[in-house]
């Protein structure tokens, strides 16, 4: 019922009677309801925000194996809201997460691996986490573990797998990706040079925020013919996204 008033599933959206739902659920220990009602308490929506019952309901669900809990749990920690700020217990909880295959948690505690947050710093470590992040599509890690592989930090170097991940995340929208994988065509790095390609990912990079000048002089100097065709290439996968 909970999930029903939430999203307003046929029945106007309410938030107060989602968290009643899902109070009564969370008391039966439903872990997923007590997980749901502590977003709620944390955002105060349809309740009264309280960040450190947020962390109680957290923590009952993250104690009994929910991995959504266990991840925001280690957020509160991190953060220290509604919890005492302690990344030692983030780290804890994030790796609780993570081995349950959160690709979120995954993701962060690759960067808590590779700055020494909470865990000593293991640039293998990090590595192996990102990269599990990243196999499970999630685009900022396809990024970072691409660069990983392009600087042989804590993994064997491996630039085809890098671009490889630059192009998926690219492809996902994600405009440091695809201002990566336009300077790769651009300098004839792993892929043969493509100046319409190089063009085509640049365009779509700098219109999302990501400006690259040397990518801009590159631009400037395409042919007229070159520059409608890395134009109509944009449009193309613009429509594509469009539709799915």
């Amino acid at each position: 019922m909970g999930e029903i008033y939430l999203e307003g599933l046929g029945v106007p959206q309410d938030y107060a009677k989602a968290a009643d739902a899902y109070a009564k659920a969370a008391d039966l220990g439903d872990t997923n309801a007590q997980f749901s009602l502590g977003l709620l308490v944390a955002e105060g929506r349809g309740v009264r925000k309280d960040l450190r019952i947020a962390g109680d309901l957290f923590t009952h669900a993250a104690e009994a194996g929910n991995a959504a809990a266990q991840y925001n749990l280690a957020l509160l920690y991190v953060n220290g809201r509604g919890r005492p700020m302690d990344e030692a217990k983030a780290a804890e909880w994030m790796q609780k997460a993570a081995a349950q295959g959160n690709a979120q948690a995954q993701y962060d505690l690759g960067a808590f691996y590779q700055f020494g947050r909470g865990v000593p710093i293991d640039k293998a470590k990090a590595a192996e986490w990102t990269g599990k992040a990243a196999d499970a599509g999630l685009s900022a890690a396809q990024v970072e573990y691409g660069v990983m592989l392009f600087k042989g930090t804590g993994v064997e170097p491996d630039p085809k797998r890098a671009a490889q991940l630059f192009r998926l995340a690219a492809e996902q929208g994600n405009p440091v990706a695809q201002n990566r994988l336009a300077r790769l065509y651009a300098n004839g790095v792993v892929f043969d040079t493509d100046l319409v390609q190089a063009a085509k990912w640049h365009l779509l990079a700098r219109d999302a925020g990501v400006s690259d000048f040397s990518l801009d002089i590159m631009l400037a100097k395409l042919t007229k013919e070159q520059r409608i065709e890395a134009e109509r290439a944009v449009d193309a996968w613009s429509a594509g996204r469009l539709t799915e």
